[in-house]
């Protein structure tokens, strides 16, 4: 049972089937007596896809140019006041803050509110301080005159821009307050993002209760309705909820910088840990699959004899009964049953006796898996360049963020003026409810309105927000795209990269000498020289299947108010396909870049022959693609884990010894866990980037091997390239051995 689990003939190729499954997944390979390696001289492949690729990758910056010149993310970072002056800047330079007139409009926009309201909002140097209402003011200009001093203090800061500059008027308070030139009433606020938020909620008893000034007099707005907590709070509701965010943000970027020497202290270690773990994974891959088996085997024949030891123990007990079943939350119920034992230990037995068939006949194969990876950490042992070069596509991809994320900011930005049109007697409405708010559908209406056309009929035309021009969503869907397609082309330009220099470790026939001097380097020469073409291919595929991905989430996300379950079910239908096509081609492109590299041929016949050769060995594919995956995230798990757990501790303090030793290296924080999260996902991501490499290597070399055993017979004239472990595993051997440097 412990044989070869395929039939092979004399060179090593898969009999395994009749001349029409031949036929189906192509011939075997043939042997070339003049290949040695990545082929040199070769071509360039797919053109046409290069050339299209260069033409839409410099419309992105088509793009970037025509957003840089209409943008202005200032306006996504300022608030605007009632006339699309940015608070802040420009001619209200020296007023950062934006005042709303009525708050209680507020509740009519929702979460637009925090681009502008159908109130009049104008930007002030400092938010009110305390409560005001213009009926105090106003009984005492009525009894004793006009008095300008009290209005400078009080009001005329709030009020509309002609008011402030010039710090008089001759119009009463009621006048000031019906002609919309002042306020009738603020509240103590905030500065929230640049907003005068009021922050009075943490202190109102009762918010249902009318608000006084400070000589109780209550609060009211121009046309008389009282203003209370409850009214106030449903207009600043969705900038309040990101109020205790920024505080929350200001201590976590505080505690950034106190502990950032130690974060990149613990990213170091990382660094130093993964390289080691790499290089010892000669001697520790087998130890780690083997124990992982044996532990797994005796885990389930444990829980095999324990279920039904349980069960033969309750078998006779009458005191329950499964007819007798009812749904608890009490577990004791459950484990009191001998049907639940029975269930997990069928359960049990069916897992044991599936993983020991599979141990049976495939343990040849896990052989092969574990040789495979030893073999890769030999190759990366030997060509130490290919640790640093994830940190090529890495800086590509970060650059390629920062650009798609700066066009995305200009061309949001790259917009127009909206104005609320909204009717005074929608207006005339004391908003003490928001869900009296929603079902009377009191939310404005954006309109074309004017607002120099204000009529007497209490039409308000007020400023509200800046807003996309049309053809920006088409600009936004095309660097989506293209941001898809950029980075899917990196991700194939290092895995090419890499397939090419282990290839070239492969196939010297005597290790380490006839390896090349620069396999990486040559390897990315041949990319940029030959097969950008190939490259954009196999990465416009994928980002097709991304877009469409995006464009199933959008509509999935419009369905979800709908009632029409066939649709829902056709779109789930359609996600699950799809992101199984992504999965898939993702598989198939890394396979058939592995191939592009060593012969130089075009995407679709690599993809081809790629694709034929893994069926031919889908067994051993599958195999050695689960075992290395395996393999991969325990050693990613024991990176992480060796980095993060003792930077717990580290900053917890919790163990008492080791925190007298750190007390005076420990900077004082307010989230210990905030540079523990830090350095964990920073470790993950170092280990993911040098395991990538790893894991490329594993490709590389099995795809190779396989073409190994096809084209080769082990003869002076055709002999074997792969390793003395994979002979040893197939039984097969060179009459001529060749020198390998262990």
């Amino acid at each position: 049972m412990g044989g070869k689990v395929e039939n092979s003939d004399d060179n090593g190729n898969a009999k395994g089937g009749t001349e029409e499954k031949k036929d189906k997944y192509g011939d075997a390979m043939k042997y070339d007596p003049s290949f040695n390696g990545p082929i040199k001289n070769r071509g360039c492949t797919d053109i046409i896809c290069c050339c299209l690729f260069i033409i839409c990758f410099l419309g992105m910056f088509v793009v970037g140019y025509f957003a840089y010149i209409h943008g202005d993310p200032i306006r996504l970072i300022y608030p605007s006041d009632s006339e699309g002056n940015l608070c802040g800047t420009g001619s209200q330079a020296g007023k950062p803050n934006l005042f709303f007139f009525d708050l209680l409009d507020c509740a009519k926009v929702g979460l637009a509110a925090i681009n502008g309201c159908p109130t009049t909002q104008v930007c002030v140097k400092k938010c009110p301080s305390k409560y005001w209402t213009y009926l105090t003011l106003y009984a005492t200009e009525t009894a004793s005159g006009t008095d300008q001093a009290k209005r400078q203090s009080d009001i005329y800061p709030f009020c509309t821009y002609a008011i402030q500059n010039s710090g008089q008027s001759t119009k009463t308070m009621k006048q000031l307050v019906q002609d919309g030139d002042c306020p009738s009433y603020y509240v103590k606020a905030d500065p929230l993002v640049g907003r005068c938020i009021p922050s009075i909620f943490s202190t109102l008893i009762n918010k249902t209760a009318t608000l006084l000034a400070e000589n109780n007099t209550a609060l009211v707005d121009k046309y008389g309705n009282a203003v209370s907590g409850t009214g106030l709070e449903s207009g600043t509701k969705y900038l309040t909820y990101i109020l205790n965010a920024q505080e929350y943000g200001e201590k976590i970027l505080a505690d950034v910088r106190a502990s950032w020497w130690l974060i990149l202290i613990g990213l170091a270690m990382s660094c130093v840990l993964a390289f080691i773990w790499i290089v010892i994974m000669r001697w520790i891959a087998g130890i780690m699959v083997w124990f992982t088996i044996f532990a797994f085997i005796a885990l389930f024949a444990f829980s095999t004899y324990y279920t039904f030891t349980k069960y033969v123990a309750l078998k006779d007990n009458t005191d329950t009964s499964f007819s007798d079943l009812s749904i608890t939350t009490n577990l004791d119920y459950y484990t009191n049953l001998k049907e639940t034992w029975l269930a997990i230990g069928i359960i049990s037995a069916t897992i044991l006796g599936i993983t020991l068939l599979i141990i049976l006949f495939l343990r040849q194969r896990i052989l092969i898996a574990v040789a495979i990876i030893k073999e890769a950490s030999r190759g990366v042992s030997k060509m130490m360049f290919t640790l640093l070069w994830p940190l090529i596509p890495f800086v590509l991809q970060l650059i390629l963020l920062c650009y798609w994320g700066a066009t995305a900011l200009f061309l949001a930005s790259s917009n127009i003026k909206e104005y609320a049109e909204a009717n005074a007697t929608n207006l005339n409405t004391s908003i003490m409810n928001a869900t009296v708010a929603q079902e009377t559908n009191l939310l404005v209406k954006v309109t074309g309105c004017d607002p120099n056309a204000n009529d007497t009929l209490g039409t308000i035309c007020n400023f509200v927000k800046y807003g996309k021009e049309e053809y920006t969503i088409y600009l936004q869907f095309y660097m989506l795209f293209m941001l898809f397609w950029v980075m899917n082309f990196i991700i194939a330009l290092g895995q090419m990269t890499l397939a090419g220099a282990f290839a070239s470790y492969y196939w010297a026939f005597t290790k380490p000498d006839d390896i090349p001097a620069f396999p990486v380097s040559a390897s990315l020469w041949r990319c940029f020289r030959y097969h950008l073409g190939s490259l954009a291919f196999g990465s416009l595929i994928i980002a097709i299947i991304q877009i469409i991905r995006v464009i199933l989430e959008y509509v999935d996300n419009k369905l979800k108010g709908s009632e029409n379950e066939i649709a829902k079910f056709f779109l789930k239908c359609l996600k699950c396909l799809f992101w199984c096509l992504e999965k898939f081609m993702k598989f198939l492109n890394k396979n058939a870049y592995i191939l592009i590299a060593v012969y130089g041929k075009n995407f679709c016949v690599s993809a081809k022959d790629a694709f034929f050769l893994i069926m031919r060995n889908i067994v051993r594919v599958a195999v050695i693609d689960k075992v290395a995956d395996f393999v991969l995230l325990i050693s990613k798990l024991v990176i992480v884990a060796a980095v993060g757990i003792p930077s717990f501790y580290f900053f917890s303090g919790d163990i008492r010894f080791i925190s007298d030793i750190t007390r005076n290296y420990v900077p004082s924080l307010n989230y210990y866990l905030i540079p523990v999260i830090i350095i964990t996902i920073g470790c993950y991501v170092i280990a993911a980037g040098f395991f990538s490499v790893y894991g490329m290597g594993v490709d590389t070399l099995f795809l190779c091997f396989l073409e190994d055993l096809e084209k080769h017979d082990g003869s002076a004239e055709k002999p074997y390239y792969m390793n003395k472990d994979l002979k040893g595993i197939l039984g097969k051997k060179n009459k001529v051995e060749k020198k390998d440097d262990d």
